[in-house]
């Protein structure tokens, strides 16, 4: 493999580099690696690998007798009516 030397990194740019690789969890090699392959169309962007975190709290957050009240509501509502089908 290849070693090549980037000079001229403005320390704003750095600085998002380091942020943007740190939001995904690689170094900043990795991922400017990956920027560049993808740019070159050696790499497919990937799609669709947003992760959302937006119900995280609610997570854990029943007790067990909160569980077993809206469970059983949920399994009422999945009978069916046998008078409506005849």
């Amino acid at each position: 493999m290849k070693v090549i030397t980037i000079r001229g990194v403005e320390p704003i740019l750095s600085e998002k580099l380091k942020q943007a690789a740190k939001e995904k969890g690689k170094s900043v090699n990795q991922f400017i690696i990956e920027m560049l392959k993808e740019n070159f169309g050696l790499q497919k962007k990937k799609k669709y690998t947003v992760l959302h975190h937006d119900l995280d709290n609610l997570f854990g957050s029943w007790s067990e007798n909160s569980f077993n009240q809206i469970q059983s509501k949920i399994d009422n509502e999945r009978k069916i009516d046998k008078e409506l089908w005849e």
